[in-house]
């Protein structure tokens, strides 16, 4: 093929693909199937890897990403990337709309948006090419986080006019995203803007791609004076950015504002309290987070007369909706050890109410963390409950008087005394007998959510421990319970209940066995592709290990080279391989059968999202009736979201139960989930 017909095809693939791709990551209509899309993608790369010097500006093939890594160098912003000033009622937003509107002299209409709460991005653009993407960083310079923002689907990198333009948006991970990538964290993320956060300052943006982030434009720069912020936000969605639906306009002359797209609300000033009262209320039910909501001046040319303080745009305002907060003091700061070996340091807090619970401990995460924050032990701090759950230090509000520095992570594992060894962010124990450790693989494995042992909690696994009547997970199937007859608390009923609670364990499906025994990056979700894809047998793994053979691994779609590195090096570890053998003597399963199309049960559950909480007759333990769910085709969480389609609630239910019916979420009794399950199969 010659020169000009090869760059007449990929000219041809790239306006397709990046036609396609708007369509499907911008619009929510996809155009082509995506086994039409693949061929496409795939023929484009081929031809731009046999081909480099005939790549276009703008691609597809840069959402690939690097595995090239690479340093965050610094960028000096072109426009003024400001903060907010804040308000915390409507009345306080309705008094600043009032002196913005004594101050500009005239008129004025403002626009409200969602607040997203995410990572705040400037996008750059050169004859309507992505040619910059930079942080907020301090409001003058920036990181330059390009290759990384390429990788972003909802990202236009090339728009449909060949403008110059500079836009700001809000780069986020969707809630139903950030669940599934969360539930494969060792310790996992406070919430979805500090995994968002964290992955586009990865180094290497292929690491980048694998992360499903999204994105929405909420602001442009151009040289457009007669347009406002309303016209302007329609000719962004035109140059093929993502801009939100969710928007009100308000003024004394709503009659007279273009409505440019149909789904945003118009109205008066007097309908501003109904519309914030609506959008709060929707929070709960939206598939992404948002912190507050922003109100602006919609009449741009006012805008450059109202001007900038130091800090913030005159013209704009967030009404925040507040996490519950409180304020106290660190009292000391504990290191735990996880299963891997991963250094946590806590904070030991004077114990505060917030949110209608007591905390006195508050994870810390990292050193990185703490040097962030400059704290130290002796300071008052804000402790807030992120998304109305997890606690965590948000700033220092005082300094301690006693002088304490910044507090350092000790060099030495508190356990074991072994040396600790970075690797990325983190501090980790390298020896596998530190006994952290492996009380941490113990309780990991009896844990809920994974072998989830009837009976067997976590003062009782703490009391055997202590006793050195169990220093390994095998132990759990060996010892003698009666043995415990006389100790304190420990009952001939008890006794009883725990060994029963042990026997039905051993039945449990291979799984959900693999995933508790706590190797990295092998989670349920992992463990599923595994057996679908036909490794259904742990002694498929053991020979892939044996065998090396990790392109086998990487083949399977949504196993990456990470998770397939750590499976041929945990399975190839003589403490692994024993503790298998082991438990595979205590009767644990270590092979799914194949499943016939008789014994397939129908897929009522399809697409559903189920929430279980309290305790049942049926179920015991209570995972049996995520099982059930699973096999029906249903999808199970830990928590009640405006994603969560029902909860399963049995005896003693508690917040769970008052969240869903805030939310108004089905509500399942067992007897109702039992007769389903009948007319199911």
């Amino acid at each position: 093929m010659i020169k000009h017909e090869l760059t007449k095809e990929i000219r041809k693939l790239s306006d397709l693909l990046s036609l396609y791709q708007n369509a499907y990551y911008i619009n929510n209509k996809p155009l082509v199937s995506d086994l039409e899309y693949d061929r496409l993608y795939d023929r484009l790369l081929i031809l731009e890897q046999k081909n480099p010097d005939l790549v276009f500006p703008g691609s597809p093939s840069m959402r690939i990403g690097s595995d090239l890594a690479k340093d965050i160098p610094e960028v000096t912003h072109t426009i003024p990337v400001l903060s907010l000033d804040k308000g915390y009622s409507v009345e306080s937003i309705r008094d600043w709309m009032d002196k913005t509107i004594s101050r500009a002299g005239s008129n004025l209409s403002f626009v409200v948006e969602e607040k997203i709460d995410g990572v705040s991005i400037v996008l750059y653009y050169k004859n309507g090419i992505l040619d910059l993407a930079a942080t907020r960083g301090n409001g003058s310079v920036g990181n330059d986080i390009t290759d990384n923002v390429r990788t972003i689907k909802s990202v236009p990198l090339r728009l449909t006019e060949a403008v110059d333009i500079v836009v700001r948006g809000e780069i986020f991970l969707p809630l139903a995203k950030f669940e599934n990538l969360n539930s494969l964290q060792e310790i996992p993320f406070a919430n979805p803007r500090n995994l968002t956060a964290g992955t586009l300052r990865r180094k290497k943006s292929i690491d980048v791609a694998a992360v499903p982030l999204d994105i929405f434009i909420y602001e442009g720069f151009l040289d457009k004076g007669d347009m406002s912020h309303i016209e302007i936000l329609g000719y962004l969605k035109k140059l093929g950015f993502k801009v939100s639906d969710s928007l009100g306009v308000f003024s004394s002359f709503p009659d007279t504002i273009s409505n440019i797209n149909s789904s945003w609300f118009t109205g008066g000033f007097d309908s501003l309290s109904a519309y914030v009262e609506k959008q709060t209320k929707e929070r709960p039910n939206l598939s992404y987070e948002i912190d507050g909501l922003v109100i602006k001046v919609n009449e741009t040319d006012v805008r450059n007369s109202l001007g900038f303080t130091g800090h913030h745009p005159r013209w704009a305002i967030a009404y925040k909706f507040e996490s519950p907060e409180g304020t106290t003091t660190i009292k000391g700061i504990d290191i735990q050890v996880g299963r891997t070996g991963r250094i946590t340091p806590v904070a030991r807090i004077v114990p505060v109410l917030i949110g209608g619970s007591t905390i006195s401990n508050v994870t810390l995460h990292n050193q990185d963390y703490i040097n962030l924050l400059e704290l130290s032990i002796g300071d008052t701090v804000s402790v807030s409950k992120r998304g109305d759950v997890i606690p965590a230090v948000e700033r220092v509000v005082d300094k301690n008087e006693k002088g304490n520095t910044v507090w350092q992570i000790p060099p030495f594992c508190p356990s074991c005394k072994d040396s600790l060894i970075k690797k990325g962010a983190h501090l980790f124990c390298n020896n596998p007998q530190c006994p952290d450790q492996i009380k941490a693989k113990i309780f990991f494995f009896l844990g809920k959510n994974q072998m989830d042992i009837d009976n067997f909690g976590p003062e009782t696994a703490d009391f055997l421990i202590e006793q050195n009547s169990i220093n390994r997970i095998p132990d759990i199937y060996s010892f003698n319970y009666n043995s415990l007859e006389g100790a304190t608390g420990f009952g001939s009923k008890k006794i009883k209940l725990i060994t029963d609670g042990v026997s039905q364990s051993i039945n449990q499906p291979y799984r959900r066995v693999l995933p508790s025994l706590g190797i990295p990056e092998l989670g349920k979700k992992a463990v599923e592709l595994l057996i679908n894809a036909g490794f259904r047998d742990v002694d498929d793994l053991i020979q892939i290990a044996l065998e090396k053979d990790i392109e086998k691994l990487v083949s399977i779609k949504g196993i990456g080279e990470r998770t397939a590195e750590i499976v041929i090096s945990e399975f190839s570890s003589k403490i692994i391989l024993d503790l298998i053998s082991d438990l595979k003597s205590a009767g644990l399963n270590f092979r799914e059968e194949e499943v016939s199309d008789k014994d397939l049960l129908p897929q009522v559950f399809s697409d559903q999202i189920w929430c279980i909480t309290g305790s049942f007759e049926n179920f015991k333990p209570r995972s049996l009736a995520g099982d059930e769910i699973t096999k029906r085709g249903g999808k199970t969480t830990t928590s009640v979201t405006g994603k969560t389609n029902h909860l399963l609630a049995g005896d003693s239910a508690g917040s769970k139960l008052t969240k869903a019916q805030n939310l108004g979420t089905n509500i399942v009794s067992e007897n109702e989930f039992m007769e389903m399950l009948k007319i199911n199969g």
